[in-house]
């Protein structure tokens, strides 16, 4: 059941949950883009933010300060603030990452095919800085079968306070 407004995510059916980005109307050219330089990148983000944000790098797994996060409240962008994730669609998929069923809003994220290190994926990014956030694997326990992995480095979160 869809809950406060969320969309289901278009890249899978219930059917066949494999990413298909076919037919998606384009959504984030909708989104106002927040773009620095690499020096403003480099001045606002930390070492760590900065390689996994701007060089799509990945922390370890197991290592990322939210993975095991279970305080209710949301996840925004670190690069920009903008509101990805909510700890309603966060589970605990033994990954190693912190893991959600689905974004708050599709048009929050942007999914990309990424061929890189021998294999297909699909790369999942702030759709208003471009950052990169993780991956989305079409093995989750929601109702599209997606799992959203994404790096903590990408994260940041703030607690739901008297909602």
């Amino acid at each position: 059941a869809q809950r406060r407004g969320r969309q289901a995510s278009p890249c899978a059916s219930p059917a066949s949950p494999t990413l298909d980005r076919r037919g998606l109307r384009p959504h984030i050219a909708a989104m106002e883009k927040l773009t620095l330089t690499d020096a403003e990148w480099r001045a606002r983000l930390s070492p760590e933010r900065y390689h996994v944000l701007r060089e799509g790098g990945t922390e370890r797994a197991f290592t990322g300060h939210l993975n095991a996060n279970k305080v209710d409240g949301r996840y925004y962008c670190a690069g920009c603030g903008t509101e990805l994730f909510d700890a309603e669609e966060k589970y605990d998929s033994g990954s190693g990452w912190p893991s959600f069923t689905a974004p708050v809003d599709i048009d929050a994220v942007e999914e990309i095919r990424d061929a890189s290190h021998g294999m297909v994926r699909t790369e999942v990014r702030c759709a208003k800085c471009d950052g990169h956030l993780g991956h989305v694997f079409p093995d989750g326990p929601g109702v599209n079968g997606l799992r959203y992995c994404m790096n903590s480095a990408s994260l940041d979160f703030k607690p739901r306070q008297g909602e």
